[in-house]
């Protein structure tokens, strides 16, 4: 069975955001929470998963991820409030 990918982004309680892939949010939000995640979390803990959305694949969300990390943080918030968690449940 193929897994579902996502794109998402997590606020940092410094405001500023991080952007990922992953198969299982809820897991990969927790890693970041406890540090186990990237380096970036560990020195900038997260606030909250902003935004999600699911991809068909890999390689679909590695090149979302790539895009959205070339948005301006205004830009990643208006996406965001585009694909609330909700939507990628």
């Amino acid at each position: 069975m193929a897994k579902t990918w996502f794109v998402y982004i997590v606020e940092c309680v410094d405001g500023s955001l991080y952007t990922g892939i992953t198969v299982d949010l809820a897991a990969r939000f927790e890693a970041h929470r406890s540090g186990r995640g990237a380096r970036y979390m560990r020195l900038n803990p997260p606030r909250r998963l902003l935004a999600a959305a699911s991809c068909a694949d890999r390689s679909a969300a590695s090149q979302a991820e790539y895009r959205l990390k070339q948005l301006k943080p205004e830009a990643k918030r208006d996406w965001a409030r585009q694909h609330p968690i909700a939507a990628a449940a």
